[in-house]
């Protein structure tokens, strides 16, 4: 692990003090979900008026930041995100937010070689511990890249994170400039809807398809923890765990005996994830956790790693699909609404696995403006952004069916495809797929 050393020792301020150090024209950054700083950002937020043009990087959101809830048309602080929550989405379409497109596996690459130094990075974590490491929490993602890169380090400590297990998931004392006392309220929740009866259905046809051994990356959304209750009541067992995200559906699986990790190649024994996002449930069962580790995120999410063990299964959501089998997973035309996040870097990762499986789910329709319109397309919504191109597709999944499109010619793969659309679009779907030539006519399959 490479290593940063302060030009002098770490000293205790307040968050004002901290907040003077940012001058107009920095870059800072925020972190990632349970990382980025609170009181931190309150202080800087007092700060608007005296300050323009301050830059901040950060991903999920997960509460509302100070710094991007300034009045009128200040011009005072910017965020920029490697991926959207929903709160970074409404400040995308308040003009205060913008997407830094990536595979996020990436990103730690990103702040050694093409971006310059970060002028001041400041990170949320727990309490230094008696090696003098402050742990990230359930959230190691980039932050050692971050640290690596940053001028100055502040680290603002609250009580109540979670211990995240890791052998790279922390920054030593001597790395860092200031600390600061933070809040000490619990981290933020991201709330586990209950699964619809279209998520169950997407689910069963996955889960019909996990034998025992496997090794899950869930994603985030319903269908994928789905997923995760179904495994519940199935007979599988000794499943691993790989992922980019750690989600409630895991830990369930893994307090019902059936994760074991007994079958993986890497990390045998042990849940692999780079943060977790979800009750105080989830943050409860990893706290101090020895069969969880938090890695940096790229060795979860970097395909030549996933691959290496056996039987991987990655399961992900999509919002259109195209009868190519194009996927887009982001945006809504150009209006962006989450990130590539992980998902390509798993679909290879997952089909390149000895035995490996990825599977792209989404319900056939959804409802816009009062009417039902097919997820399933003839051509994409102008301005969508393609997060799985065509050649990368496996399985797709609707409630209607699956199908695999690996080895299809582009006829077949759109006659695949229109089978899960909804009945009700199928008709027109086929036409149009003949009328623009991608079945041609006299060709029986």
């Amino acid at each position: 692990m490479s290593r940063r050393i302060a030009s002098v020792p770490a000293q205790k301020i307040t968050a004002e003090q901290a907040a003077c150090l940012v001058r107009s024209g920095m870059w800072l950054d925020y972190g990632v979900a349970l990382a980025q700083p609170d009181v931190f950002d309150a202080a800087l937020g007092f700060r608007r008026d005296e300050l323009h043009n301050v830059k901040i990087r950060s991903c999920l959101s997960m509460r509302p930041r100070a710094v991007a809830e300034c009045n009128g048309e200040s011009n005072c602080f910017f965020l920029f995100s490697w991926h959207f929550s929903g709160y970074d989405r409404k400040k995308h379409d308040a003009g205060r937010c913008n997407y830094m497109p990536v595979n996020l596996g990436e990103v730690p690459d990103y702040y050694r070689r093409f971006l310059a130094p970060v002028d001041i990075a400041i990170l949320k974590t727990c309490p230094m511990d008696d090696r003098g490491y402050f742990n990230f929490s359930a959230s190691n993602i980039w932050h050692r890249a971050v640290v690596e890169s940053a001028r100055i380090v502040i680290v603002e400590v609250n009580r109540h994170l979670p211990v995240a297990n890791g052998e790279q998931n922390g920054v030593h004392l001597t790395e860092v400039d200031y600390v600061i006392d933070g809040d000490d309220q619990l981290p933020p929740e991201l709330p586990n809807p209950d699964p619809t009866e279209v998520d169950r259905a997407v689910a069963r046809r996955i889960a019909a398809e996990i034998e025992d051994g496997s090794c899950l990356q869930i994603g985030i959304g319903g269908m994928p923890n789905a997923v995760c209750s179904l495994l519940l009541e199935s007979g599988v067992r000794d499943l691993g765990v790989h992922t980019e995200m750690l989600t409630d559906g895991i830990a369930d699986l893994y307090k019902s005996g059936r994760i074991t990790g007994s079958k993986k190649i890497l990390d045998a024994g042990r849940i692999a994830y780079t943060f977790a996002l979800g009750s105080n449930y989830l943050y409860e069962t990893l706290n101090r956790n020895e069969d969880f580790c938090c890695h940096p995120v790229e060795y979860t999410n970097t395909p030549n790693i996933i691959m290496q063990n056996h039987r991987m299964v990655s399961i992900n959501n999509t919002t259109q699909i195209d009868l190519q089998g194009q996927a887009a997973s982001e945006s809504d035309g150009h209006r962006h609404l989450s990130g590539t996040g992980g998902q390509l870097q798993f679909v290879r990762g997952a089909y390149a696995s000895k035995g490996g499986k990825s599977f792209i789910c989404l319900a056939s329709t959804y409802e816009k403006h009062g009417e039902r319109r097919s997820r399933i397309v003839l051509n994409m919504t102008p301005g969508n952004i393609v997060t799985t191109p065509r050649s990368d597709i496996m399985y797709v999944v609707t409630e209607y069916g699956m199908v695999n499109l690996k080895g299809k010619s582009v006829a077949e793969r759109a006659l695949a495809v229109i089978s899960v659309a909804h009945p009700d679009f199928r008709e027109e779907l086929e036409r149009e797929a003949y009328e623009n030539r991608l079945i041609p006519r006299g060709v029986s399959f």
